[in-house]
């Protein structure tokens, strides 16, 4: 078992799986206060299904990778990476900035669907809800766990994990428990998430340089920046653990470390910002006859 690729997967299980729990939760709880809880069971075959189709996503995408041949394994991987570095990224801010209006909003989606005469639309709105964040999670554990397929299967009972743990925070968010600082962990899962994206896009930068080496063009920045195999390798010990984790690498090409610390700084200082006061919208100036 790679204690580092548990790790990794179970951050990501857990910082992923809060948001479809909270999401599951409110609309639960709020159909119970008011006087609809006959239809809960819609928001569970909702949420189900968006889970076996996540699944069913991520298998496909691990499947598909396996099963290329180089050049086009090194570029898919990459693409992959660049792709899971990006949806995670976006998730960030947007969880940063609609995290405040998330139960008003689903609230008034719950109502539409009643609404609209067909409770079944409760479990579009579930899928619809819960898939999101499940394709968000496939996307990037699987790019984790293609950047390292012997730790594969640590990715995955990690993420299994992490999932779960994160089921217990949503059943506590429904029982009405008030103990978890929502605010405070969305925050510092965030920050965590920002380095091991850091780590995935610099991996996918590895596998395009590669891509590059083998169609025969030298790439600017290839050369290697720094060699510490025989101090801090990246395949024993803490070196590996923090791959798993972060993608350190014991000997990054130029490129990959400047595109690995740009990052870095870049989001960190963005995310950690204080977000702009929303000004309210002007009114509408009436004038009397």
């Amino acid at each position: 078992m790679d204690l580092g690729a548990l790790t990794s997967g179970a951050l990501i299980g857990l910082r992923e799986g809060v948001e479809a729990a909270l999401i599951v939760a409110i609309a639960l709880s709020y159909l119970a206060r008011s006087g609809n809880g006959r239809h809960a069971g819609k928001i569970w075959v909702g949420t189900v299904a968006a889970v076996m189709a996540s699944a069913v996503f991520g298998t496909l995408l691990f499947v598909t990778v396996g099963a290329l041949q180089p050049p086009y394994e090194q570029l898919f991987e990459g693409g992959l990476l660049l792709l899971a570095a990006t949806v995670v990224t976006w998730m960030l801010f947007w969880m940063r900035r609609a995290s405040a209006a998330m139960r008003g909003e689903l609230q008034a989606a719950v109502d539409r669907a009643l609404g609209e005469g067909s409770a079944w639309g409760l479990a579009i709105l579930a899928f619809t809800a819960v898939i999101r964040e499940g394709i968000e999670t496939a996307l990037f554990l699987a790019g984790r766990a293609t950047s390292s397929a012997p730790a594969a299967p640590s990715v995955a009972a990690g993420a299994l994990l992490g999932l779960a743990i994160a089921a217990l925070i949503g059943w506590g968010f429904y029982r009405g428990s008030r103990r978890v600082d929502l605010r405070r962990f969305f925050r510092w899962t965030g920050i965590a998430l920002v380095f091991i994206a850091a780590g995935l896009l610099s991996q996918a930068i590895h596998e395009l340089i590669e891509v590059a080496g083998i169609a025969g063009f030298n790439l600017i920045g290839s050369g290697t920046a720094y060699d510490l195999t025989r101090v801090l390798s990246q395949d024993e010990g803490i070196g590996q653990f923090l791959r798993a984790i972060f993608g350190y690498s014991s000997s990054p090409e130029i490129l990959t470390l400047a595109v690995h610390l740009t990052y870095i700084v870049g989001i960190l200082w963005l995310y950690l910002r204080p977000p702009r006061p929303i000004s309210p919208e002007p009114q509408a100036t009436v004038v009397r006859a």
